[in-house]
Parts: C-alpha cells; structure tokens; sequence
C-alpha cells in the first residue's frame, strides 16, 4: 500500500483531499505545519491560520478518518525564509507574494524531509491543481484545476520535476461546491468553515502595521514626484504604496493620479496617470520551467502577472540560465515589480519567474 503524507490546514479543502486519498487506497499520514507562533503576528492563538483551532479541526478530521496526526514545528526557518523575505521585499520597493514563498521552502521543500522520514512516497495538499506525465515528453506537467474560480497553478509553478513526481493534489479534478459537498456528507466538523483570503500572518491586511511591528521602527514620510522627478506632495512613507494604486493617495492633481514606480532609495513614489501604468514588456529571474527544458527559442505563450487575472497572450524568450523576458501582445497594466510572471501553453504551466523590471515604451 502506497503512503502518502496529508498537509492538514484544518480546513475543508485539504481535510476532502485526506478523505479521498484513505477513499483510493493509500496509508495516510495527516501533518500541521506550524509556521509561527501568534504573538509574532500580534493575534490571539485561537485566530488565524496555525490557530490552536486549526489544528483541533485537522485532528478532528484525522481521527474520524483513523489516521495519525503530527504536528510539525517550522516557526524559526518560515520567520527566516518567508516573514523577512516579505519585508525585506517591501523595504526594496517591491511587492512580495508570500504564498509562493511558502509553497516553494515550506509544503514542497521542508515537508519533503517529513515525507522521507515518515516513510511516504507522497506529498498530498488540497491545492486547486492537476499533475500529469506527459510520455511524449517525459516531463510531469502542472495544469489548471477542473474549477478555474478555484485554479492555484500559478502559486505553484516554483515545483520541480522530483516534486511533481511525489505530490498529489485530489481536488484537481472537483468543483469547490463538490468538496464541500463530500465533507458534509461525512459530517466533518469544518465542512461549513469560511475560507481565509488574507496572508496567514497579515489577518487584518495591515501589512505595513506588521512590518512597524517586525522592524520595530516607522518607515519615514517622504516625497510624491511625477514623472519628470518634479515634487508633487509629501507621501508616508514608500512601503505604504503599491503600483496602480489610486485609493489613500491623499495628493489632488487636478486628474485621476496613480502609483506608477516606487524609488525605495530616495524614498519617493512617482505618480502619473492611469494611462502610464501600461507596458509591454518585463523581465523575470528565479525562473523555473516545467513543461519544457529551456526557453531559449522564442515562443508565443500567454502569461499572467498576477493570481486573479485573466492570463494573456505573449512571447517570451529565455536570455540567460536564470532570466526571461516576456513581452504581451497588448499592454498590460500595472506590471510590479516582485511579483510572479507565469507562463501558460492552454492549462498547462510552462513556468514561471520574479518580475525585477519592465520597460517603459
């Protein structure tokens, strides 16, 4: 019998894919990985995900499905390899997503010394994925969910070959209202549970609060310039700002103004018009490619610059080991700078890459 270990959250979708592993015939292992403790977040242990709640409800789900429950302790390395990367990102100007960083080190990194140790063969995560092999090709592919309102591929086109080759995502192939469906049918106890749609450690969306907190310091007001650098306003400091963001400027320009560029050096925030938000092309480091070896022959894909986005069509081409350059048929507007680029032929992720520029036409 095949063993596979069960990432558990505590919530809905991975407690069904548990269910549907044990349903298929595999010896399951159900985890918690517990990211950080909550007074580092400044909330309450029964709040937010890694909640003592949590873990009661995936211990709840493991013991109805009579499978063991480990709870895994991971605070320091996520503080070292998530929590100051999305900081230190910020303070850089840019803006980080911390569920790719999270995918990348934590459930298809460091769980797979706990898979290995707890003798499975699998990784198991209720992700909105699909995973197949490709005997042409002789390449795992990622692809897009059944469910596209649900569709996670983007956040997971950091997973390697080997990592595609031991993960299993069950839901791939289910609606959300199907899920839910099945953990009602066996009475699960989180079968009603609200799903959480901040950053684990950023609950109330005060990413700037928590990073006063984290640094222990208040980032300094500085500049508004437009365009040509003529200065516009005070700001509240860069770290406050996002590109395209319209909303708590606090700045009348006698038009529509929007955050086109931020300089963290000088501490300024450039502001433009609506219309200067849109370009062409990016470039993208920290690559990674999935369904092909290399891009180095230029090809007409589609891609998307962020999760909740259509993706669109594109040409990319590969210019070093560790480099793209993508370039979209049509601009595409506010393109930022930390952000994943990810690339699709149909449902299939080719790979992906860190925004680190884009060229103003």
């Amino acid at each position: 019998m095949k063993r596979a270990l069960v990432a558990m959250s505590g919530g809905v979708d991975s407690s069904v894919s548990a269910y549907l592993m044990k349903k298929n015939g595999y010896d399951c292992v159900g985890c918690t990985m517990r990211l950080y403790e909550n007074n580092m977040i400044g909330e309450d242990m029964l709040s937010t995900c890694c909640s003592l709640k949590d873990t009661e409800d995936a211990r709840s789900v493991c013991n109805k499905l009579g499978i063991p429950y480990h709870i895994f302790h991971y605070e320091n390395l996520f503080q070292q390899e998530v929590i100051e990367n999305f900081v230190s990102c910020y303070e850089l100007g840019l803006t980080p997503n911390p569920c790719i960083e999270c995918n990348r080190h934590f459930k298809f990194n460091h769980l797979y010394d706990k898979m290995r140790e707890n003798d499975c063969e699998y990784i198991v995560t209720g992700h909105y994925g699909r995973i197949e092999f490709n005997e042409e090709t002789k390449r795992y592919e990622l692809k897009k969910a059944v469910d596209l309102t649900k569709d996670q591929s983007y956040v997971l086109y950091t997973m390697t070959q080997d990592q595609l080759a031991h993960t299993i995502f069950p839901l791939g192939g289910y609606k959300k209202s199907e899920v839910r469906e099945i953990a009602n049918e066996n009475e699960f106890k989180n079968a009603k549970k609200h799903e959480s749609q901040d950053i684990c450690f950023v609950p109330d969306g005060d990413y700037v609060g928590f990073m006063e907190r984290y640094r222990n310091k208040k980032y300094p007001e500085g500049d508004f310039v437009d365009l040509d650098g003529n200065f516009l306003g005070k700001h509240k400091g860069y770290v406050h700002y996002t590109i395209g963001q319209r909303k708590g400027l606090g700045i009348a320009m006698g038009y529509p103004a929007y955050v086109v560029d931020i300089d963290a050096k000088e501490n300024k925030v450039v502001l433009g018009k609506n219309e200067d938000l849109f370009t062409r092309t990016l470039e993208a480091d920290h690559i990674n490619l999935i369904s092909v070896p290399d891009l180095y022959e230029e090809r007409h894909i589609k891609a998307k610059i962020r999760y909740g986005m259509v993706e669109q069509a594109a040409t990319v081409k590969q210019i070093s080991e560790d480099k793209i350059v993508v370039t979209f048929d049509e601009p595409q507007r506010a393109i930022t700078k930390g952000q994943a680029v990810v690339l699709y032929d149909g449902d299939i992720v080719v790979g992906g890459g860190v925004i680190t520029s884009t060229v103003r036409e």
